[in-house]
């Protein structure tokens, strides 16, 4: 912000500067060069005083005067038009006085000097309007940008670590506002996201506590048959079968727990919402080639959108295209680069969008389990990635009443997106 400050302050005096020593200096080029013509008048009167009288000077090396008349002091009826004004030259009347009386008057017409003072007057004040807008703009750019950003510049630091009750300074500013109310909500949303983990923390350890005190009693009971068959204690053929049997019933009941702790580990760690509303398919469209367009072109991967009709679509928008964006990633990490493309079609009252792109597909026998949580297809490789994406897209599908599901294509995979419309 000092930066900013020391600038207006150095633009302000730099114009300032500039307009005293343009008034100064101009003002002075315009007094000096409006009397020019005096010097020829004193050339002329002394030339006529020494010759002792009036006579018609040669005016072809003048510079300023354009004629010269004489009117003697005993003709008094020539003084009218002798005084009278020409349009477009200046006069200037000087007596002739010989041995010491006066004689008459000469009148000199000379070029008016062009009075360029109200031209630089107006000049300097446009420039100091300039000066005057240019220094506003500075000042309003620090005030309404520069200070608001200032201001932020701390707040992701301190997000990052973890102080998600550091204020924020409210802003209505145009251009400011928009961006704060944004920073905003991404700290009521860690907040909230913040108290939800650690409520999801408290219920997991209450789970796991009881789950543990619940598998006790089972691995004990399995403890004891297994201990008395090991010691022989059941010595006919129908109590081992017996006892085999518990121990077998009591698994059962241990793996049912697990399967439990599984389930629970699965949903505290994909926690998906969706806030279902209507928005109309233009609008996805657009969103999608903004976005991916320009990608496409760094990427040197042809991209294409279909054709389609701006239908009303039951959902969200936020999260379909959060969906089209986990599976137009996938195309790019596990596709050959070549070509994407995006066509929709129609099927029972709901709109289908189909991405597919070019590239290895995933083994037949992998299909059915490509939208499970941690799942990857043998078709990875080394590449990251944790196997929640398709899932996550499915969860979402399903919350907008919708369906999600892949295609082996001939040169690649395509995945579908069903999204009911609204009649």
């Amino acid at each position: 912000m000092k930066k900013i400050n020391y600038l207006i302050i150095l633009f302000s005096a730099v114009y300032i500067g500039l307009f005293l020593v343009s008034e100064f200096i101009l003002s002075r080029q315009v007094k000096e060069t409006g009397r020019e013509y005096l010097v020829e008048v004193n050339r002329i009167m002394k030339d006529m005083e020494e010759q002792g009288g009036f006579f018609e000077p040669y005016l072809h090396d003048m510079e300023k005067i354009v004629s010269v008349s004489f009117l003697k002091s005993t003709d008094t009826a020539g003084m009218p038009p002798f005084f009278q004004l020409e349009n477009g030259l200046e006069t200037h009347i000087e007596p002739l006085f010989i041995e010491g009386e006066l004689a008459g008057f000469v009148r000199f017409d000379y070029k008016s000097v062009i009075d360029i003072k109200s031209e630089i007057r107006i000049f300097e004040g446009l420039a100091l309007l300039a000066g005057i807008f240019s220094v506003s703009v500075l000042y309003f750019t620090k005030m309404k940008i520069l200070k608001p950003f200032s201001d932020l510049s701390r707040m992701p630091y301190e997000l990052s670590k973890g102080r998600l009750n550091t204020e924020i300074l409210e802003n209505k500013g145009r251009f400011m506002g928009k961006f704060i109310w944004g920073i905003s909500m991404l700290q009521d949303h860690l907040q909230e996201s913040q108290q939800k983990a650690l409520h999801l923390e408290k219920e997991k350890k209450l789970f796991l506590l009881s789950v543990s005190h619940d598998i006790k009693t089972p691995l004990s009971t399995i403890k004891l048959y297994a201990k008395a068959l090991k010691e022989g204690v059941y010595d006919t053929r129908e109590k081992q079968k017996a006892a085999a049997g518990q121990i077998e019933r009591l698994s059962g009941e241990i793996e049912d727990y697990v399967k439990s702790i599984v389930s629970s580990a699965s949903e505290e760690i994909v926690h998906v919402e969706v806030n279902v509303s209507e928005f109309y398919l233009k609008v996805l469209v657009k969103m999608i080639k903004e976005y991916y367009s320009p990608k496409c072109r760094l990427a040197m991967t042809d991209f294409s959108v279909g054709d389609f009709e701006n239908k009303l679509i039951k959902g969200s928008l936020d999260s379909t295209f959060e969906v089209v964006e986990n599976v137009m990633e996938n195309a790019f990490k596990y596709g050959d680069g070549k070509e994407i493309k995006i066509s929709f079609y129609e099927e029972e009252y709901c709109q289908l969008i189909k991405i597919s792109n070019t590239g290895l597909c995933v083994k037949q026998e992998e299909m059915p389990h490509l939208f499970d949580s941690f799942y990857r297809g043998s078709n990875v490789a080394d590449k990251a990635g944790n196997g929640l994406g398709l899932y996550i897209c499915r969860e979402i599908m399903q919350k907008m009443e919708g369906e999600i599901f892949a295609v082996r294509d001939e040169t690649g995979m395509s995945f579908h997106l069903v999204l009911p419309m609204i009649a």
